[in-house]
């Protein structure tokens, strides 16, 4: 799988000679793959909250509004509610209404919607049954994508350190497309970079990285190197699988490659992959760990990933056309 090629950035995550390195400088010196490491998120409630976010801001945010857990349902179908704030100084201006997105990543049913709220509590109403399950109608709608950078560092120091450049790279080329998000999951790949409503999730990126992710996703594309996975796709070893065939046979449109179906087989889990002209049989296991070092943010990390055994394209009828061992 395509690693990083970016630089470390200084700050206290990279680490200094008397101390333990920030995880996500740990996981670049041992060579950690991002590839299958991507949290499921099928759709998004986006909600503006400028100012400073402590560790647990998101769910202190969406509590004010979706008491007694009534937001477990959406969440167990896929919809991820996240903090979003604009690039630079994020103090907010008293009487200034609130951006809000609403958005679907499944395969066909994309979609991207804003609407402006001046109370939180007008999220109340909204139908995120609906939105979880694809359905739009909700706001007005907006031509993506949206470049979203995780600089959660109350959450861990490497989003910060790793994100905040990313982000202020980015919001120079594309301003309003580009907002700083709360914690999505996987410190140690810091920065993240979350694409929506394509749904991909690259990780280990620096500024020239990130630029390079976002001019594909305005053409439509997915950009191989660094990428985490779909965050749609139904496991992570889907994700992996479709990873494997975009480097195999070169597509980069967004629904280009699919994981279609998921079985065990002994040790191994076999994805059958659908792409361009050819469905293919992904054979893959488990590598608990892949290394492992102390860092600084979350104590011991240990980098555990994917092993691709074979790659085999297959016909329509089912009968194997080619076999190939990684």
């Amino acid at each position: 799988m395509p690693k990083s090629s970016s630089g470390v950035p200084g700050g206290a995550c990279a680490g200094k000679p008397d101390a333990e390195p920030g995880c996500a400088t740990l996981a670049r010196a041992l060579g950690g793959d991002p590839a299958g490491t991507a949290g499921r998120m099928t759709s998004w409630l986006l909600v503006e909250q400028p100012g400073a976010w402590s560790p647990d801001a998101l769910e202190t945010t969406v509590d004010q509004v979706f008491p007694d857990r009534q937001l477990d349902a959406a969440r167990q179908a896929g919809l991820r509610p996240l903090l979003i704030r604009k690039p630079g100084r994020h103090a907010r201006v008293p009487g200034t209404p609130r951006t809000v997105f609403l958005a679907s990543g499944r395969p066909g049913r994309r979609w991207l919607e804003r609407l402006e709220v001046n109370d939180l509590a007008e999220l109340a109403d909204l139908d995120l049954a609906a939105v979880a399950a694809g359905r739009g109608g909700h706001g007005v709608p907006v031509c993506g994508p949206l470049f979203l950078v995780c600089t959660h560092g109350s959450k861990d120091m490497c989003c910060a350190v790793y994100g905040r450049p990313v982000v202020a790279g980015l919001a120079q080329n594309h301003p309003g497309q580009v907002w700083e998000v709360s914690h999505v999951g996987g410190d140690r790949w810091a920065g993240n970079l979350l694409t929506v409503p394509d749904g991909f999730l690259h990780g280990g990126l620096g500024v020239a990285d990130a630029e390079l992710v976002a001019k594909e996703a305005l053409h439509g594309n997915v950009r191989l190197e660094n990428l985490r996975g779909r965050t749609s796709a139904d496991s992570p070893s889907a994700q992996f699988a479709e990873i494997a065939v975009r480097g195999r046979v070169g597509a980069r449109g967004v629904d280009a490659v699919l994981a279609v179906e998921e079985h065990t087989h002994g040790d191994s889990r076999v994805v059958l992959v659908s792409a361009p002209r050819a469905m293919y049989e992904v054979v893959l296991r488990r590598v608990p760990s892949a290394g492992s070092g102390v860092s600084r943010c979350s104590a011991r990390v240990v980098l555990s990933g994917f092993a691709l055994e074979s790659v085999r394209q297959i016909s329509l009828s089912g009968t194997a056309v080619g076999y190939a061992v990684s």
